[in-house]
């Protein structure tokens, strides 16, 4: 059964460990926890151990591949000047990833990322199938923010508000009918 790969992507305002940012720093391990305690979620791209000594763009990602950033990036990518902050993801569906994003820590982070996000010109997310024995890869992630840049929503890279199914066609994202209403 195909899975839900999800990316996000975004450019701090300045690098981390700057006061600026710290909010945002200091909710990212229990938005992770939260992630990963939620119904739907699969995996999510994790470092292999005892690597807190490199770069995100040194360390090992395992299954997900060598650590990369779209285009849109270019900022620095050493501890004291990186200033991206992504993730990459899977999930059994859809409705599970929307849950996820617009509830608990995770939605407390989403309403400060002004204080703390540069006003983005790009995709701050993006969503696609994968096959149920696929684990996307950061490379991977980057194609899906840039196509969705490029082309818009399409079943190859799309958004939770203009969703598609599995085999390509549009679907409703279960609840977002209901969190237009209550203003998520």
């Amino acid at each position: 059964m195909p899975r839900v790969a999800f990316t996000t992507f975004a450019i701090l305002k300045r690098p981390y460990g700057d006061p600026v940012v710290q909010g945002f720093d200091d909710l990212t391990p229990p938005t992770f926890a939260q992630a990963e305690g939620s119904p739907g979620f699969v995996a999510r791209a994790k470092e292999s151990p005892d690597q807190s000594h490199l770069t995100n763009f040194s360390r090992d990602w395992g299954e997900w591949g060598r650590f990369e950033v779209p285009r849109f990036y270019t900022g620095g990518r050493t501890d004291d000047t990186d200033s991206r902050a992504s993730t990459l993801s899977l999930w059994t569906d859809l409705e599970s990833v929307f849950a996820f994003v617009y509830s608990g820590t995770h939605r407390t982070a989403l309403a400060q990322r002004h204080a703390w996000f540069l006003k983005p010109e790009w995709p701050t997310y993006a969503v696609w199938w994968v096959g149920d024995d696929e684990i996307p890869t950061w490379a991977d992630a980057c194609a899906r923010l840039e196509h969705l840049h490029e082309h818009g929503p399409t079943p190859s890279a799309f958004t939770l508000r203009t969703a598609f199914a599995a085999d390509g066609t549009p679907v409703r994202v279960r609840g977002l009918a209901e969190s237009r209403s209550t203003g998520a």
